[in-house]
């Protein structure tokens, strides 16, 4: 497999993790590293749109973990 694809899919997996977590600031973790996995790879497949969002996925995550 790919890197950047496996770094995709446990992007993936990490923010399934934070659905199933029950812990508040464990959930942001999962996000936020989700996050970036997912950055990583939107960045690799060069979506404009997908790099954004998950932008912006990742900075709610960061903002919700500070407060």
């Amino acid at each position: 497999m790919h890197i950047f694809k496996f770094i995709g899919a446990f992007g993936i997996i990490l923010i399934s993790l934070a659905i199933l977590s029950k812990k508040r600031k464990k959930q942001d973790i999962f996000y936020i590293a989700g996050g970036l996995c997912l950055e990583i790879y939107s960045i690799h497949i060069k979506d404009i749109v997908f790099i954004i969002l998950q932008l912006i996925f990742i900075l709610a995550a960061v903002y919700d973990f500070k407060n």
